[in-house]
């Protein structure tokens, strides 16, 4: 009997043996829900800040037009000039709504898996004017600067921002920047880091990224 009572035992370590070996080896999980709920977990997730400087600049000379025997003629005016120089800050910033993610966006085949995020989102954050800092000369017969004019030239300084973003590479950045948080997240839950591809649904064009900009209330120091 106590023959039995041993082997039994020395069995019994093996199977544990064999429990515990297997606890340690990770595997890749068994449902795409699962792994959905830990990519939206993320949130927003945001990929990318660019912060700009630029100086919006505008000059105009008062000239004398007319006709002299049937002749047109143009003339600028002497102490007819204008000219103002109007520095500007702005964020601009990118994310990726992770909350958006379903199903529909992963796709596994065997031990390899493909997310494909959502449309990222670009927002022009905020727009700074510093009026102490505005560099301006007007010429004795010309009239200052209105507050309409100068309105017009920060409306065309954010304008001239915007057509910028699509050029700064800010949809590579993000595809990057969300790379980077993804895959540690899906790698510890079993999946080998090269077997992982993350993607956008398709390469937007410098239209189609315009159409992804917000833009937000300016905000002027003085």
């Amino acid at each position: 009997m106590r023959h039995i009572i041993y082997i039994l035992a020395i069995l019994s370590l093996v199977a544990c043996g064999n429990k515990s070996e297997e606890v340690s080896t990770p595997r890749p999980i068994d449902t795409i829900p699962m792994l959905v709920t830990q990519v939206q977990s993320v949130s927003r997730l945001y990929t990318a800040e660019y912060h700009i400087h630029k100086i919006i600049t505008h000059d105009d000379q008062l000239r004398l037009q007319g006709t002299i025997m049937q002749q047109e003629f143009e003339i600028d005016l002497p102490m007819g000039e204008r000219r103002i120089a109007i520095p500007m800050d702005a964020v601009v910033k990118s994310y990726v709504d992770m909350g958006a993610i379903t199903n529909k966006n992963i796709k596994r085949k065997g031990d390899k898996i493909t997310v494909t995020l959502p449309d990222p989102r670009i927002e022009l954050t905020s727009t700074k004017i510093n009026h102490d800092e505005i560099k301006k000369y007007v010429a004795l017969t010309r009239s200052s600067f209105t507050d309409k004019e100068l309105t017009s030239y920060e409306q065309q300084g954010r304008q001239a921002i915007i057509k910028s973003i699509p050029k700064m590479g800010i949809m590579e950045t993000a595809r990057r920047s969300a790379a980077n948080t993804l895959i540690p997240l899906i790698s510890s839950m079993g999946f080998d880091e090269k077997n992982i591809t993350i993607t956008f649904r398709k390469e937007f064009s410098t239209n189609e990224i315009s159409k992804l900009i917000t833009m937000p209330e300016t905000k002027m120091s003085r």
